[in-house]
Formats: C-alpha cells, sequence, structure tokens
C-alpha cells in the first residue's frame, strides 16, 4: 500500500511502505503527521490541488530524470543509502525540483526543513541554520535544508550559507529554474553537486496528463476511463515537458465541462487559451524561431513585430536577450564583430533594469542584429568540427604542440621542433592538427 500521507517540515526517519500500483501516482494527504482514512481523507485530498495530489512520494512513480533516479542513476543511489550532498537542482517548472526534495524528506534520518527564498528571508535561514547547529551539537543528527527558488537570493546574502556548508553542519538543496553560472555564487556551486533536470518526455506527460483526468473522474463519481490517446497528446506536446502545466490544463478543461459533456479537443484548446499555456508551449518557441529567422534575413521590420509579441506575452526579456547573443555569434558573425558585445550589453541591461525598461534595449539590439551584414562562416566551420570530434577518435596532441613545464617531459620529447613564430620573420611551416586530420579543412564548405 502506497503511503497515506506526508508531514514535510521533519523528516519521517524511515523509508515509506513501498509496492503502490504503478498505473497511479500516490495521493498525498494534507495531514501533519495523523494518517486519515475513508470519506475524511478523500474530502482533504479533494481539496489540495490537483497537482499537488499527484506528486509522487517514491522514486519508483517519478517520471522523467531517468539518467539521475533511473535503477542506476546517481541522485536514486544517494537517495536510497541517505548520503545526501548538498546540492543544486536545476531546471524549468514543472521539471520535478521540489517533488525530488520531499521525496528525500521521506527517505532521510536527518531533520528536513523547506524554504522559499520568495516569501522567506536571510533572517529566517539564519534561525534554521541555528537550529539545525544546536540539533547537530545536541543530537549529533543532521539538518537538510531545502531552499525553493534560490536564486531570488543575491550573491552576498549566498555567503551567509558557506560556513555552514563547509563545517557540514547543513546539507543545502538549492532548486532553480535559472543558471546556476550566472545566479549562483560561485564559492556556494563550489560546494554543491548541480543535477540539471530535462523537460520531461512527452510520453511522460501524457501518461500525468492521463492520471490527472482519471483523478478529476473519480472525485465526480464517474468511471475512471481517462483522457483519449489524441488529447493526451496533444496535451504533452503544448506543455514542453512541464508537468504542472499538463495538469492545470487537464484541471481547468474538466472544471469548465458542462453536466454530461465528455472532454474533447475543442475543450482542452479552450482552457490553453484561458491559461496561456499554448504561449508558454507552442507559441514561446515559435514565436523566438520567427525573431531568430526574421534578424538571419534582415528583416527589422518583422524582428520587432515577433519581439512586441513576445514581450506582451510574459516572455522573459532575459531569456530574448540571450537568444539575441546567440543570433549575433551565429548569423552576423565575423561580417560585424561589433554585434556580439553589444548583444551582451543589451543582456546585461536587461539583467540590470528589467522591464518595462528594458524593452526598448532589445529593441536596439534586434534592429541592430537584423541592419547587420551576415557570415555563418565560423558558425558552421564550428559544426563541422563538432561533427568530427563527436564521430572521430580522440587523437593525440602532436608533441611538438605539448606544453612542457618540466624537465621529464621535455625528455620525452614535449615540445621539442615546435617554432616560436614571432621568432621568425617569413610564415612557418607547422603542423597544428593531428596528424590524422591535417588534411582537414573545416571552413570548406563542401557545397
Amino acid at each position: 500500500m502506497a503511503p497515506d500521507a506526508a508531514t514535510w517540515g521533519t523528516a519521517a526517519g524511515r523509508a515509506p511502505a513501498s509496492g503502490a500500483t504503478p498505473d497511479r501516482l500516490p495521493v498525498l494527504a494534507s495531514g501533519c503527521g495523523r494518517v486519515e482514512t475513508g470519506a475524511g481523507k478523500r474530502l482533504r485530498n479533494a481539496q489540495l490541488p490537483l497537482a499537488e495530489r499527484l506528486r509522487p512520494q517514491v522514486l519508483d512513480h517519478f517520471v522523467g530524470q531517468s539518467e539521475l533516479v533511473g535503477p542506476r542513476g546517481i541522485l536514486r543511489t544517494l537517495i536510497e543509502g541517505d548520503r545526501i550532498p548538498s546540492m543544486i537542482l536545476w531546471g524549468g517548472p514543472g521539471l520535478g525540483k521540489t517533488t525530488l526534495a520531499r521525496i528525500i524528506a521521506h527517505r532521510t534520518n536527518s531533520a528536513f526543513r523547506e524554504m522559499s527564498a520568495v516569501t522567506q528571508n536571510i533572517a529566517d535561514v539564519k534561525k534554521v541554520i541555528e537550529d539545525a547547529r544546536n540539533l547537530a551539537r545536541l543530537a549529533g543528527r543532521r539538518t537538510i535544508l531545502f531552499l525553493d527558488e534560490i536564486h531570488r537570493f543575491n550573491k552576498a546574502q549566498q555567503d551567509v550559507f558557506l560556513p555552514y556548508l563547509e563545517r557540514g553542519q547543513i546539507i543545502l538543496i538549492g532548486a532553480t529554474t535559472e543558471n546556476p553560472s550566472f545566479r549562483l555564487n560561485g564559492a556556494l556551486l563550489s560546494r554543491c553537486r548541480v543535477f540539471r533536470l530535462e523537460p520531461l518526455p512527452d510520453e511522460g506527460i501524457a501518461a500525468i496528463a492521463d492520471r490527472a483526468c482519471r483523478l478529476k473522474q473519480e472525485d465526480a463519481g464517474l468511471d475512471a476511463v481517462g483522457l483519449d490517446t489524441d488529447i493526451a497528446t496533444y496535451i504533452a506536446g503544448v506543455s514542453n515537458g512541464d508537468a504542472r502545466a499538463a495538469i492545470n490544463v487537464v484541471d481547468l478543461a474538466m472544471n469548465s465541462l458542462a453536466d454530461g459533456e465528455a472532454l474533447g479537443l475543442d475543450c482542452v484548446r479552450r482552457a490553453l487559451q484561458r491559461t496561456h499555456v499554448v504561449y508558454g508551449a507552442e507559441e514561446h518557441y515559435d514565436q523566438i524561431s520567427a525573431l531568430h529567422k526574421s534578424v538571419r534575413g534582415g528583416d527589422a521590420n518583422a524582428a520587432l513585430y515577433w519581439l512586441g509579441r513576445m514581450l506582451q506575452g510574459g516572455d522573459d526579456p532575459v531569456y530574448i536577450a540571450r537568444r539575441m547573443v546567440r543570433m549575433a555569434s551565429e548569423d552576423i558573425g565575423l561580417a560585424d564583430s561589433s554585434a556580439l558585445p553589444l548583444a551582451v550589453a543589451a543582456l546585461q541591461a536587461c539583467q540590470a533594469i528589467g522591464m518595462p525598461e528594458c524593452d526598448t534595449i532589445l529593441a536596439h539590439c534586434a534592429v541592430y542584429l537584423a541592419r547587420a551584414p551576415k557570415s555563418v562562416e565560423s558558425y558552421k566551420a564550428f559544426k563541422r568540427v563538432k561533427a568530427v570530434v563527436g564521430a572521430e577518435h580522440p587523437w593525440p596532441v602532436p608533441l611538438h604542440l605539448r606544453n612542457a613545464p618540466t624537465q621529464l617531459m621535455k625528455e620525452l620529447g614535449y615540445a621539442k621542433g615546435y617554432k616560436y613564430n614571432p621568432d621568425h620573420e617569413e610564415p612557418v611551416e607547422q603542423a597544428y592538427l593531428p596528424e590524422q586530420i591535417q588534411h582537414y579543412d573545416f571552413f570548406d564548405d563542401p557545397r
């Protein structure tokens, strides 16, 4: 039987019972340490958000991230062995960051505290850390602190964790949707493992949407027949790997049904429009693609239009600016080397001032990139390099190009015969590629 209840504020102290049926995700109750059964439990469950009720409590019910939590996944091994290191869980919304942390809460013998950088401040964190120090000193028990949205604390605020991580007085699990390299303190990152969570596969999203539908049908006293395959596939396609988005679409679509009305594709599409999920998935990528192609095609007019559409739809201006940095290198490249620093400056400005002030900065950058001369020479050459590197043997560095900082290396022939170019007035005849691929010219377009 699957666990009936979970208390997230402290650890369960032991692994939950296993053996829940694999075709249905376990349902969470809202009790604080008290197990309910029967009608009372069903009523409390029905009052929880659907996504919370479908949240898995054990790794065997976790969808996606098989490389991390699959049968031989490193994170599964650490969780099952209760050898939890400090870590950063990085990935978009609805990928399972909070769920993984709460599964750890079920499994670990450590104390477990959950906080959010959105609603709590550094003073709150310091209080938890002080409690953790006392628990370690008096009872010899570790504390795991799960901090959601950790990137909301600035880099100076993140310093508060460092001495306690260094002394092993807390184990930090941070969750973030932002690239840790940009948003987290380097010293903090050096003390944490970073685990990247990938968007869920379409078949996983379809299965989750189907489970959500079955649970809603059970709540209504109907036969739990689930979703038609075409509807489940459609929801998966527009949810962009986000389980929560898929569940919310099912929830809204089924809540909007009239008595006796069957759930059809049109109803799902209406729900998508009301929740803006269509923009967040299909339209989001379609519009950034349209912006990129307008810039590549030199159409500043169209580039501004698609930029405006994305900003009106609520897209993150920093995301758009990052894509423009890519455009500056990929499509303009060597034809105008000033485009890249301009795009980087636009990105930094967006990060510094945000919306609505940064909209004109993005417009400035989009028009410049669209009107700039274009060159894909370096982009295509490097694509050919990646193809060769991925397909061929990793040939060793030629001896004359190797670093020779010690006498032993020099005796082994490292750097022997290397010609230092500035010492020669004429061009130097010298090979710089491994012997096996010296005939390759990555700039030679095979067309």
